[in-house]
């Protein structure tokens, strides 16, 4: 038995920022010692919203860059670009072809962002769910890192694989594709705006002052920090759901520290929001600075980038291009002489 494969990636709209980190990166730099793991620049999920064709290479580039920044090492995990192999689209349209519509409309992700998109919603948008599917799928990965919105996503992916392309193409003895389990993010996995502590930090929230990106100097930390929503009370604790952003907040420091949320609790437990603030301020800067170094290492000698994103393409292109063409045959099509 070979290692247990991992699939998961990011889409490069908007600079990661420290949800995107502690709720997934780390977790990767940790999986790739003992697992097989494949991680893409999700591009192609880019474009299923307006975007900006000036920026998306280069935001590309920058995600990438940033995926090594944080520590995952390309000996030991294949880094890649979704777009640069071809296999996610064919399957795509593969699997499009045998997915109830009403299983994509019943999406939740897809009703938010309609209603938020009017009359631009593409059907790319109602689609995305199945570009998942077929970047999970093409890889036989057994477990795909998810957190809570992502499930809906990934249970979609197993119905497909299973009901859909197994039951009708191949049999229990010799399914088609393998069908993934979640595996669920440790501690870090839902870090909350720094504006609203009951919603996700988002790269797709208007107000720049809701998340802090990987990017951001050590001033423009300080500024947002001292900004974010806090309440009246005295003390910092873990658990009250009337102080979401006292939760979020004291959760950060734990994390970025290295305390963990014991030691953090303890220490905050009496502490002022104006004695705070400063301890998280600096903490941050402190974890991201080794990072910002790095990725400033890999954007000024591009070769090296290039060069893991070159490796990584031929890599996953061979196991992609290898299993559709088993959902090829299995599905009867002419298979090139």
């Amino acid at each position: 038995m070979g290692r247990p494969r991992v699939l998961s990636g990011v889409q490069p709209t908007g600079a990661l920022h420290l949800g995107n980190w502690l709720g997934a990166i780390r977790n990767w730099v940790d999986l790739q010692n003992d697992h097989d793991t494949f991680f893409c620049v999700v591009d192609l999920h880019a474009v299923t919203v307006p975007h900006d064709p000036q920026r998306l290479a280069h935001d590309t580039l920058t995600t990438a860059a940033l995926y090594l920044a944080c520590g995952l090492d390309p000996e030991k995990s294949t880094v890649f670009v979704q777009s640069q192999v071809a296999a996610h689209s064919e399957l795509c349209w593969l699997l499009n072809c045998i997915t109830p519509l009403n299983w994509l409309e019943r999406m939740i992700q897809f009703k938010e962002k309609a209603l938020k998109q009017g009359d631009n919603v593409s059907v790319g948008l109602l689609d995305y769910p199945v570009l998942m599917a077929a970047d999970i799928l093409l890889y036989d990965a057994d477990l795909v890192p998810v957190g809570e919105d992502q499930k809906q996503h990934l249970e979609l992916a197993r119905d497909i694989a299973q009901q859909r392309i197994n039951a009708r193409f191949g049999s229990e003895e010799t399914p088609v594709l393998k069908v993934p389990k979640p595996m669920i993010l440790k501690e870090g996995a839902r870090v909350m705006s720094l504006t609203d502590g009951r919603s996700k930090m988002s790269k797709s929230d208007p107000n720049e002052g809701s998340r802090i990106t990987l990017l951001d100097p050590p001033e423009l930390i300080t500024k947002k920090i001292k900004k974010a929503k806090t309440d009246p009370e005295r003390g910092l604790e873990f658990g009250n759901p009337d102080r979401p952003e006292t939760d979020n907040l004291l959760g950060l420091y734990a994390l970025l520290s290295g305390k963990g949320r014991e030691a953090a609790a303890q220490e905050c437990a009496d502490m002022g929001w104006g004695q705070f603030k400063p301890l998280l301020a600096e903490a941050t800067v402190a974890a991201l600075e080794p990072i910002q170094q790095r990725y400033k290492a890999f954007m000024d000698d591009r070769s090296q980038l290039e060069a893991v994103l070159r490796n990584g393409r031929e890599r996953a292109s061979a196991v992609a291009e290898a299993n559709v063409q088993r959902v090829r045959r299995s599905m009867g099509f002419l298979s090139p002489s």
